[in-house]
């Protein structure tokens, strides 16, 4: 059966309590405990696959410990034990299999398992976003500071969005300090698949961000669910809503009926979306073609961008493709004044087509010339071919 909680019960009571504008020493050490024991209920329930990477040891035996991968059939090889089927299991599982099966070799065996290797996930980004569908993300790999483990060929050839790895780039992505331990997210967040999904749109509703998770079956099973307040992230740095995220996990973006230009602005200025996206802007401007914009500008920014519009311009018509497959469209007169958002001067998406028409005037114009451009052109070979005789 599926169980549902209500945000933001799913992130625990203690991140509502963070949010609070006066914190005692006793609460922020309180709250830090919290956050040490999510992590380490996370890294339990943490249900095992092809490409983790685990630190097993055996107390008083190196000969028996190492670090370990998960082949792609699910088996951990290990020594004496051979192939173990580990997939599916959770990290606490694994501890009580690996005691009991090396019981058979040892006398009263103490058995410590610890990931250092998290696989790449997949993940669902649906709604408002850009981009919706499957993404295939990585977190940090080594958490494990006594060790640099590398990952093994076959997983390398099975990572095609890596986010979280390129941390010496210059456009690396957003990585959430976590507050308990000062140290990088272990596992992909709701801003790295947001981020994957290409941002957001003009009516993304950030603060209504839906997250579904498959909870483990030692943990009953079933389906879990929050919602996230995900403005707060990008205009208060809560990173209480950048929830971690596990294979299998979807995220269902908002939408808003209006125009969020302040959000688009807020999120141009993080690395949530790209600051700067194409439009093209043809018809009676002094530049015509594709144009880069910033984030959260208008369609007369656009056209000043472009040049201007020339002195005999025509009505303006645009063109928006919206996420949902439909074609916003709209004509009106050009007005140079007009404030940012309103209906004859739209907030700008990637990719949409702003045409200045020619008036009657400057159509006029054209037509006559299309009509005696080949009577002169026909006059002058006339008159230079006279002039030989």
């Amino acid at each position: 059966m599926a169980l549902c909680l209500q945000a933001p019960q799913a992130t625990a009571q203690s991140l509502i309590d963070a949010r609070t504008t006066e914190s005692t020493p006793e609460q922020v050490s309180s709250r830090s405990l919290g956050l040490q024991r999510r992590e380490r209920a996370t890294q339990d329930a943490y249900v095992l696959g092809p490409g983790d990477g685990l630190r097993v040891e055996l107390l008083d035996l190196p000969e028996l410990s190492g670090v370990f991968s998960i082949g792609p059939d699910g088996n951990l090889y290990l020594p004496r034990l051979r192939a173990l089927y580990a997939e599916g299991l959770t990290v606490e599982e694994l501890r009580v299999l690996l005691t009991k099966q090396f019981s058979t070799y040892v006398r009263d065996p103490q058995v410590y398992v610890h990931p250092v290797i998290f696989r790449p996930i997949r993940v669902y980004v649906g709604g408002e976003v850009k981009r919706p569908g499957y993404y295939k993300l990585t977190g940090i790999q080594a958490i494990d500071e006594t060790y640099n483990p590398v990952a093994p060929s076959w997983l390398e050839s099975t990572t095609d969005t890596a986010v979280g790895l390129d941390l010496e780039t210059e456009n690396r992505p957003f990585t959430p300090i976590n507050a308990a331990s000062s140290s990088p997210s272990l596992f992909p967040t709701v801003f790295d698949a947001i981020r994957s999904a290409q941002g957001i749109t003009p009516y993304t509703d950030l603060s209504q961000v839906r997250l579904t998770r498959k909870r483990a079956e030692v943990l009953g099973g079933g389906r879990i669910q929050t919602k996230l307040n995900f403005l707060s992230l990008i205009t208060e740095g809560d990173d209480s809503q950048n929830i971690r995220l596990v294979d299998g996990d979807v995220i269902k973006v908002g939408k808003s009926p209006v125009v969020l230009r302040e959000q688009l602005l807020k999120a141009g200025q993080s690395n949530l979306s790209p600051q700067f996206m194409e439009v093209f802007v043809t018809g009676r401007v002094k530049v015509p073609g594709p144009i880069r914009v910033p984030q959260g500008a208008s369609l007369n920014q656009a056209i000043s961008i472009a040049g201007g519009a020339e002195f005999l311009k025509g009505r303006v018509e645009f063109f928006s493709f919206e996420s949902d497959g439909t074609i916003d469209r709209r004509v009106f007169a050009y007005k140079g004044s007009a404030s940012a958002g309103a209906p004859n001067n739209p907030i700008l998406a990637s990719g949409d087509v702003i045409r200045i028409r020619d008036s009657f005037l400057s159509g006029s114009v054209t037509v006559l010339n299309e009509i005696t451009e080949p009577i002169i052109s026909t006059y002058s070979l006339y008159t230079f071919f006279d002039s030989l005789k």
